[in-house]
């Protein structure tokens, strides 16, 4: 489900906003680990490749070795990017889950409600959260 940030009530906003600045340092990082995975990997393959297939020529040790050196690199930058984005999941999982429990609003079944919820499933955890946001906003 693909939520419009303008569309969204005050109330909501308010919450994911506060979420993005917990999560923003830990965003940085792995856009950055990210966005130089490609061009390494990118750049190693095509000229592994051309040195084996494409030149007639007996590869170099020493270019295979640096150009073997800057794919193990691009693709260490790739699995650290992707930990952490699971490392960011979590984060925002126990952010949420946090803030349901300081609901002074909610009953408390409808809380254990929404965090079992949010436990089950935290790729779908926004969504049972600004539910919940929903329904404590009408409690109110």
């Amino acid at each position: 489900m693909v939520f419009s940030f303008m569309q969204m009530p005050g109330f909501i906003k308010k919450e994911i906003e506060k979420l993005e600045e917990t999560l923003s340092p830990f965003l940085k990082k792995v856009n950055r680990y990210a966005f130089w995975a490609f061009p390494l990997i990118a750049i190693s393959l095509f000229n592994l490749f051309f040195m084996f297939f494409v030149s007639p020529a007996d590869p170099n040790i020493i270019s295979l070795v640096i150009f073997a050196v800057i794919g193990a690199a691009g693709f260490a930058l790739a699995k650290e990017a992707k930990v952490r984005r699971k490392e960011i999941e979590k984060i925002s999982a126990d952010y949420m889950i946090k803030r349901i429990q300081s609901s002074t609003t909610a009953p408390e079944h409808v809380k254990t409600t929404y965090i079992s919820e949010i436990e089950k499933h935290p790729r779908k955890a926004m969504v049972h959260f600004i539910t919940f946001l929903k329904v404590e906003n009408s409690m109110e």
